[in-house]
C-alpha cells in the first residue's frame, strides 16, 4: 500500500486530504504545527496522526502545504531523513509563487517535484487543480498523485508558466464566486424574499448556469443572450451590471491576483 504524506493541513491542506480520504490503497500520513488540528482531521477522517520526520522516511508522495514563506523550513526539516532512503520520495508543492525549480534547489535536487494549484472546492469534489511535474518524474509518480486526487474535481497539466495565471483564476475565484452568490442573495434579500431563500436560489443559480456551460460546449455569451428577452427584465440587469463595469472589474480581480501570485515566492 503507498504512503502518501501532507506537511502542512490548513483551509488548502485539509481540503486535499479529504478529497485523498475518499481514494482506496492508499495510506494517509498528516502533520501540522496545530496539533490539535491534526488530531480532529484525523478523527475526522480516519486518516493517521504523524510527524515530518515519519512522513520523509515512509511517504511516497509528499505534500509540502505550507506558506511559500516557510517552505524553506519545511524542506530543511525533512531533508536529512529523505537523504538516508534508497528510494526518494516525490514532493508535491501547492506554495504559490514558487517555481519546481525552486523547490529542487531548496529540497537540494534530492527529489522529484510536482507543483500544483488547487482550490477550496476540492474539498466537495468540484475542485480544479492545475499542475506541472519536472522531467525526473516518473509515470509511476504522476499516476499515483492522479490517483490520489481524483475525487478531488478536475485536473489538468499546463506548463508551469501558466500555473500563476491559472492560479489567478480558479485559485483565486471561488472567493470572487461567493462575493457574486452573496451580493445576488443580497439584492434578492433587498427586493423582500427571505435571506435563506435567497442564499439557496443564488447558489443553485451559480451551480446550475456553470454546469450549463460546461455541458452545453456553448460560449458563455451566447448563453447570455438566450436568457436575454428584447425589452425583457435579464437584459434590463445586464445593462446595468455593464453601466457599473462588472466585466472590467471581474478582469481586474483576476490582473490583481496574478500579480500578487508572482511576488509570493520571492
Amino acid at each position: 500500500m503507498k504512503k502518501i504524506g501532507f506537511i502542512g493541513v490548513g483551509n488548502m491542506g485539509s481540503a486535499l486530504v479529504l478529497a485523498a480520504s475518499k481514494s482506496e490503497d492508499i495510506d494517509i500520513l498528516i502533520t501540522d504545527k496545530l496539533a490539535s488540528k491534526v488530531d480532529q482531521l484525523a478523527s475526522d477522517l480516519k486518516v493517521t496522526a504523524s510527524d515530518a520526520v515519519t512522513i520523509a522516511s515512509e511517504c511516497d508522495l509528499i505534500f509540502i502545504g505550507v506558506k511559500p514563506s516557510f517552505v524553506t523550513a519545511a524542506l530543511e526539516e525533512i531533508l536529512p531523513y529523505i537523504k538516508e532512503r534508497n528510494e526518494k520520495p516525490t514532493l508535491v508543492s501547492m506554495a504559490a509563487g514558487v517555481s519546481i525549480k525552486s523547490i529542487g534547489e531548496r529540497s537540494e535536487m534530492l527529489c522529484p517535484v510536482i507543483r500544483i494549484m488547487p482550490n477550496t472546492p476540492v474539498s466537495v469534489g468540484e475542485g480544479m487543480i492545475v499542475y506541472d511535474a519536472c522531467p525526473a518524474v516518473t509515470n509511476e509518480a504522476e499516476e499515483l498523485f492522479l490517483h490520489v486526487m481524483k475525487h478531488a474535481g478536475r485536473l489538468d497539466r499546463v506548463p508551469e508558466s501558466l500555473i500563476d495565471a491559472s492560479s489567478a483564476l480558479s485559485g483565486c475565484g471561488p472567493a470572487f464566486v461567493f462575493m457574486f452568490i452573496e451580493s445576488l442573495a443580497d439584492g434578492a434579500v433587498a427586493c423582500g424574499l427571505p435571506r435563506d431563500k435567497a442564499l439557496a436560489y443564488a447558489e443553485q443559480t451559480v451551480l446550475g448556469a456553470a454546469k450549463l456551460a460546461l455541458e452545453s460546449g456553448k460560449h458563455p455569451g451566447e448563453l447570455k443572450d438566450a436568457v436575454c428577452s428584447p425589452g425583457g427584465s435579464t437584459i434590463e440587469g445586464v445593462r446595468t451590471l455593464e453601466e457599473s463595469a462588472f466585466r472590467a472589474a471581474a478582469v481586474d480581480a483576476v490582473i490583481a491576483s496574478y500579480e500578487k501570485t508572482r511576488t509570493l515566492g520571492k
